[in-house]
């Protein structure tokens, strides 16, 4: 004859079973189970929150400053991932409208000087720093897709000072995506001349507005970017909606 458990057993054995149904698996999508925050896909939703706050406005940089040099690594094979996680044609990239106008006053400051920027990357689609966290899981070097990254939501950008008369980077001890204490803001064991490339980036960037991220020497973010939504949306539909 079969045994019956008592009731309180039994409703403990099927809250539990509850608990478990409601736990992810371990194959789960990382951007279903880690994101905490809303994702911006639809250019419907992107064009209502412009709507009702215009500052949300994603600029295209070169049609801000056409004296501006782009090395859009992400495009390339020339990267951390070594493989292209943007479109390979991508000769396009954008900021939030107050941190596209501030990168334009911190060009011309450096313009007098006979000085410019080149750009390694701006605006990130959410989908490509989902793929770098699942090659890199450590936060000092890529963003955690629960909480999206500045690049996600069209306010930082990852650039350098170049000599206009060459075109020619200046020396700023180590290469982009260098995971390494020499590429960390206060690393200090460089060369004076280095240290003050460094120096020259951080301050003109800063002096408008912009915030160093310690542990890469050429990322910057607007100081306000919580503020905006996390983004999702392709460079092609991008520039369809801004007309660029």
């Amino acid at each position: 004859m079969q045994q019956k458990w008592p009731i309180q057993l039994r409703k403990q054995i099927l809250f539990l079973l509850f608990l478990m149904l409601l736990l992810p698996g371990k194959n789960a999508n990382c951007q279903e189970t880690i994101l905490a925050k809303e994702v911006t896909h639809k250019v419907q939703d992107y064009l209502q929150q412009v709507q009702l706050e215009p500052q949300k406005n994603m600029f295209e940089l070169h049609q801000l400053m056409p004296g501006l040099v782009y090395d859009l690594r992400y495009a390339t094979l020339n990267n951390f991932m070594q493989r292209r996680m943007y479109p390979k044609k991508t000769a396009i990239t954008f900021l939030r409208k107050p941190a596209a106008l501030a990168l334009q006053q911190v060009q011309k400051s450096l313009l007098k000087k006979g000085l410019g920027l080149k750009i390694f990357d701006a605006y990130r689609p959410y989908a490509v720093t989902v793929k770098f966290w699942e090659l890199v899981h450590d936060e000092r070097y890529v963003a955690n897709p629960k909480n999206g990254s500045g690049h996600n939501r069209g306010v930082a950008v990852d650039l350098t000072i170049i000599d206009k008369k060459t075109n020619k980077e200046l020396n700023m001890g180590t290469g982009f995506d260098n995971f390494t204490d020499s590429a960390h803001q206060a690393f200090n064991q460089l060369p004076e001349a280095i240290l003050q490339n460094r120096k020259l980036l951080k301050t003109t960037m800063e002096q408008y507005g912009f915030k160093a991220y310690e542990n890469e020497w050429w990322h910057y973010s607007w100081s306000d970017s919580i503020h905006y939504e996390i983004l999702d949306l392709p460079f092609k539909k991008l520039k369809k909606i801004t007309g660029e």
